[in-house]
């Protein structure tokens, strides 16, 4: 079945349809690269991260990252559906309808953000006279423009237009800055240890580039495993190791660690003061994001209830606009880290469970059933204890880890999202395995 976009929302896409390799790299290099991930390098910079600790903590990341997002991309692959139809089997109606509302408010809020961030950058290339509250909104309609195609839309702008460009300008900066950074920092002492640069370094790299809802994208890749595992893979090196180490070294030689200075010093540094050629750079990146955060709040809405694809394109962008407004009054870096934070524990770690549902139990007690069959809601059971309360459990560990609750500071520690995937899995696999020897008993 196909909506009006030929989006495929509650059915399988079929082979017909899928995309290769090249698309799916561009498409996947546009959703965990982005300007933000240049800005972080400056905020490492500013809390003391040597440049061995940021390229170190990164690969380090990024390989943990690859662990969970080869078998979440996979899920797609496979069976072709929406990540919110996937996960009606294994949470049952209510559990489903929790999936899609953390998606939905999740992916707002970074799309919200990311308008937040664009409006700081183009108000500082341009001196626009708008309120960033007001600009930020009005960015957050104007974004939505690309999904009115369907993934069509998404994939072209990634594919045409986004991806190049942002690759073209990094590896442009990056060659530039590498010779005027003195080897000897290489060597540097390092004012914190390495395990807390990488508590650092993961929450965002993991929260930054981890999309939780894999499968609404990878549906529409052709399945092979090595193709999906090496998209994956160049587009991480790319956006999750390049650009923070870019950003930390034009901090080197800056001394800028402010956002909003960083970004209009990355204008002259790169592109001789010319506004313009940033400005395409900065909507290139935000804008690509914010398709792929509009596309999966769509596929979560239409899990819930059908409705036409404009509307609910058209709906979510005010909804954003609202919450971007509120946004730009609480400080895009605070906003960035906190996001960031949430966002690698909550979505992803159903993910997990899906995935050892999938990889795991089905395989060591050989159940039969099809993963890839959409169940209507009326025939769901209301609840799925053994996900619900797996899920719950690492969703608690990793934000109680996360240090974004004030007063639990103190319990920052390690890599959040690890500890909540990790806890989560072992739970899940704990009480689903009880449950099936039971009933068999």
């Amino acid at each position: 079945m196909s909506d009006s976009a030929g989006d495929y929302t509650q059915g399988s896409v079929p082979l017909g349809e899928r995309r290769g390799s090249l698309t799916m790299t561009l498409l996947w290099i546009s959703m965990v690269t982005g300007f933000p991930t240049v800005l972080i390098g400056f905020q490492w910079f500013k809390q003391g991260l040597t440049l061995f600790q940021v390229v170190a903590c990164s690969l380090l990341s990024c390989l943990l990252l690859l662990v969970y997002s080869v078998p979440a991309a996979w899920l797609g692959v496979r069976s072709g559906l929406t990540y919110t139809l996937l996960t009606r089997q294994v949470f049952g109606r209510y559990g489903t309808w929790l999936v899609s509302f953390h998606a939905i408010w999740l992916m707002s809020a970074w799309y919200a953000l990311d308008a937040v961030l664009l409006a700081d950058a183009l108000k500082g290339l341009f001196h626009v006279l708008l309120p960033v509250p007001l600009f930020s909104a009005l960015l957050s309609m104007a974004m939505a423009v690309n999904n009115f195609f369907g993934f069509k839309g998404v994939a072209n702008f990634a594919r045409y237009f986004a991806a190049p460009m942002l690759v073209l300008w990094v590896v442009y900066t990056f060659f530039k800055v590498v010779p005027t950074v003195s080897p000897q920092v290489w060597s540097a002492p390092a004012p914190i240890s390495f395990m807390s640069a990488l508590t650092i370094a993961s929450s965002f790299v993991i929260g930054f580039a981890v999309w939780g809802n894999e499968p609404d994208y990878w549906r529409y890749s052709k399945p092979n495993k090595k193709q999906v595992t090496m998209s994956l893979f160049a587009a991480l090196l790319v956006g999750e190791v390049i650009f923070p180490t870019t950003g930390w070294m034009v901090a080197h030689v800056s001394g800028i660690t402010d956002y909003t200075e960083a970004t209009n010093f990355m204008n002259v540094y790169s592109f001789g003061g010319v506004a313009i050629f940033a400005a395409l750079v900065l909507i290139a990146s935000y804008c690509a994001a914010n398709d792929s955060n509009m596309y999966g709040m769509i596929n979560a809405i239409e899990n819930l209830k059908k409705v036409p694809h404009k509307l609910a394109v058209i709906a979510l962008a005010g909804i954003s606009s609202a919450f971007a407004a509120w946004l730009a009054h609480e400080g895009s870096s605070q906003s960035l880290t906190s996001i960031a934070s949430l966002n690698c524990v909550i979505i992803p770690t159903m993910t997990v469970i899906m995935i050892v549902e999938e990889f795991i139990i089905k395989r060591q007690f050989n159940l039969d059933y099809d993963s890839a069959h959409v169940v209507p809601m009326n025939e769901l059971p209301s609840v799925k204890w053994p996900a619900m309360i797996a899920s719950h459990i690492g969703i608690l560990v990793g934000i109680g880890t996360a240090g974004v609750i004030p007063g639990l500071e103190a319990w920052c520690v390690g890599i959040c999202s690890v500890q909540a995937w990790i806890c989560a899995a072992l739970s899940y696999y704990l009480i689903r395995a009880f449950e099936i020897r039971k009933s068999h008993s």
